[in-house]
């Protein structure tokens, strides 16, 4: 009797070609599509994208993946968990810009929808193992990198536990993003020439100032040069900025060689600097919270990533109480941001990781954010 499992289809070409590996070494596989965003809860400002055939791009997801599991001859079947992304993911999105942070909604989407509530509902179909096509590996129970690490999303993967991560499969994690293209387009597959989503998990492009309006007031107020303490303009609200950020500030004049660099809650002021390798982008250390461990060893030093696609820091652990850990990186490093993952790795392995609480130097809060 065949193993059961149940894949993840998103209607693109990376959960597309997990299917097909998976018929290849023999499973019965079922596709589940997950909605978890209402486009009616998109708001008077919602900006929200429409697709090529007049209609939202998630409906376009779904009528890919069901031409995929139609010409792979597999059931797809599909369940709304919008109410569940609402709860668990978008509110903490919410709330996490109201507090002046910058938070990563497609971690927490990970930890409580694709690995909690999509597991739950592939257990109800039968399902032996969940299958997904995140790029990941996983051997004798690590969290291992892909094989391509241009496209790797361990990162992403960090808050998802140990024992979510038991009979899961990432049947393209072996691969190169050029040999999944290259089987979808040998299976004729419509998403093989399709380009990767991009934007918030499920919610998708869309101009993030229009669509926050519909859930964050707007607090307009002044952005002042931390070195000199001058007013240079005017910010359109806290939320819709990030440490290191430089477009779109609207300043004009040196713009280019300004970058966001600290936040004031209380007097509603955003703080920028001069040029990237200004002194105030700098820090040495930083404290994790809600830390994840995906290794039953601690160690001492390891390397890590404090944001998607940055190259890896050589740090330092110091474990602290309430599940918090200090990070610490002597040799300083630029644009580390409360709200964003810490992630830890030794070599190929995914150690786990932390939400940035505060960032520190010489020991110290970093005042300005």
């Amino acid at each position: 009797m065949k193993e059961k499992v149940v894949i993840g289809m998103s209607g693109g070409v990376d959960s597309s070609v997990a299917a097909i590996k998976l018929i290849k070494e023999g499973y019965e596989v079922i596709g589940l599509f997950m909605r978890n965003w209402d486009s009616f809860a998109n708001g008077e400002y919602s900006d929200a994208p429409v697709g090529e055939n007049g209609i939202c791009p998630q409906e376009e997801d779904y009528n890919d993946a069901k031409a995929v599991c139609d010409k792979l001859n597999i059931p797809l079947h599909r369940k709304d968990f919008v109410k569940e992304y609402y709860d668990y993911v978008f509110k903490y999105f919410l709330d996490e810009l109201e507090k002046g942070r910058t938070p990563n909604p497609d971690i927490m989407c990970n930890k409580y929808i694709k690995f909690d509530m999509f597991a739950k509902e592939a257990e109800k179909l039968g399902a032996d193992y969940i299958a997904t096509g995140h790029y990941a590996r996983i051997k004798d129970g690590k969290l291992l990198r892909a094989v391509d690490e241009n496209k790797d999303q361990t990162y992403f993967l960090s808050q998802v536990t140990k024992e979510q991560l038991k009979n899961v499969l990432f049947p393209i994690g072996d691969m190169l993003k050029s040999e999944v293209r290259k089987i979808a387009e040998e299976y004729d597959l419509i998403t093989a020439d399709k380009k990767d989503s991009t934007g918030i998990c499920f919610i998708g492009e869309r101009n993030l100032t229009k669509f926050l309006k519909n859930y964050l007031p707007n607090k307009p107020g002044n952005i002042v040069n931390i070195d000199t303490k001058e007013i240079v303009g005017k910010h359109i609200g806290l939320m819709y900025y990030t440490i290191g950020q430089r477009r779109g500030l609207d300043i004009g004049g040196k713009e280019d060689r300004m970058f966001v660099v600290g936040k004031d809650l209380e007097q509603n002021i955003l703080y920028i600097c001069i040029g990237e390798d200004n002194d105030y982008l700098i820090s040495d250390s930083c404290i994790i919270e809600d830390v994840n461990y995906l290794s039953d060893e601690k160690i001492n030093k390891c390397t890590a990533k404090f944001r998607y696609r940055q190259k890896d820091v050589e740090v330092e652990l110091e474990y602290l109480d309430n599940n918090e850990i200090l990070v610490k990186y002597p040799q300083g490093e630029k644009r580390v941001t409360p709200g964003q993952a810490c992630v830890l790795y030794n070599g190929k392995e995914c150690l786990g990781g932390g939400i940035i609480k505060e960032v520190r130097k010489n020991n110290t809060k970093v005042w300005y954010l």
